[in-house]
């Protein structure tokens, strides 16, 4: 079985992004009253998935997406915290209907209603249902709900502990996964995921994290930023912050992805991280849309890399299955209760 534990519902109904234009604008005053969510039957989410990631999924040899909301759309710089709350809870509900049409195609990853406020009261609220009552398996952390000016304290700071504890207690990871830019300087998918994903794992180095919760997981998408790329760097700073070798410190708690988009790139992965920290993911249907002329394949096709990695059929296991159902308990009771 090939699990993708990196997707998003990229493909919404126009209604939905027109409901959420309203309720920028309402937010922003440009509008009188708050908008209504339009009603979008069955068989136009339907449409929207199978003529995308359902046709990937078949053409690219994956079983199963764990599928979220649009990762650039969570827009936690934007609205008040009751603005996004509603949000995040109309964005997960509809990933939790294609879930409900697609049950053996995709799993659940909810949006949090992070905002600018900082209050986690309406997040773990949101967390709590939708693994309890939608059925999700996890949840997409923001580390800068500021867009880009890294208001928030860092990871390892005591303010996220309320979200970390009752991630244990419900048994789900979180992905680190920032939202859209709001800085010119940084283009959201070339440069703000990228940074996103190396300061958290800087941010790791520094703390201690993990010791006061043995029992978290993380996953750090796109690769793991530039980490595994400049491994030597965080070593070496790792051993300057009088912390841990990397591989006590973090890795029994961190894991990457394979969203990186060409051979060079997740050979070094593989070297430096190891078969045991990779999960497969592919970001599908996301960040880069293009064909690669050097290959005549699609840049996002990333499981056309991992098959090219000469691996053992237990490390290869591990990769496309075995990591995910460990690292998503909650999914791997899903698949069991599928017969999977």
């Amino acid at each position: 079985m090939i699990i993708d534990c990196h997707g998003h519902y990229t493909t919404e109904p126009p209604e939905h992004h027109a409901f959420r234009k309203a309720q920028i604008e309402f937010a922003e005053g440009k509008r009188e009253a708050s908008p209504d969510y339009p009603s979008i039957d069955d068989e136009t989410l339907r449409a929207t998935i199978e003529q995308n990631q359902l046709r990937l999924q078949s053409e690219r040899g994956s079983d199963l997406t764990i599928l979220s909301p649009r990762a650039s759309g969570m827009g936690h710089h934007v609205g008040s915290a009751a603005v996004n709350a509603e949000w995040s809870r109309i964005s997960n509900d509809l990933v939790a209907r294609i879930v409900g049409l697609f049950p053996r195609n995709f799993a659940g990853v909810c949006q949090l209603p992070q905002s600018m406020s900082g209050d986690l009261a309406p997040v773990l609220a949101e967390l709590e249902r939708c693994v309890l009552e939608l059925g999700f398996v996890g949840c997409n952390l923001n580390p800068d709900p500021s867009g880009g000016f890294w208001s928030a304290p860092p990871i390892y700071d005591r303010y996220w502990y309320p979200l970390f504890e009752k991630m244990i207690d419900l048994g789900v990871p979180a992905m680190i996964h920032v939202s859209g830019a709001c800085s010119a300087c940084l283009h959201t998918t070339g440069a703000h995921y990228i940074n996103a994903d190396t300061t958290v794992f800087m941010q790791l180095v520094q703390g201690d994290l993990f010791r006061d919760f043995p029992e978290l997981k993380l996953i750090i998408p796109h690769g793991g930023g530039a980490a595994p790329y400049h491994w030597g760097r965080y070593r070496g700073l790792a051993m300057m912050l009088e912390k841990p070798d990397l591989a006590a410190h973090l890795m029994r708690n961190v894991w990457f992805d394979t969203c990186v988009y060409h051979q060079a790139g997740i050979d070094t992965l593989f070297r430096v991280a190891g078969p045991d920290n990779i999960l497969f993911g592919s970001e599908l249907l996301g960040a880069v849309k293009a064909v690669d002329p050097l290959t005549g394949f699609n840049f996002d096709d990333t499981r056309r890399y991992i098959d090219a990695l000469a691996l053992s059929e237990a490390e290869r296991a591990a990769v496309f299955e075995g990591n995910a159902r460990m690292v998503y308990p909650r999914l791997d009771t899903r698949l069991k209760a599928q017969g999977r």
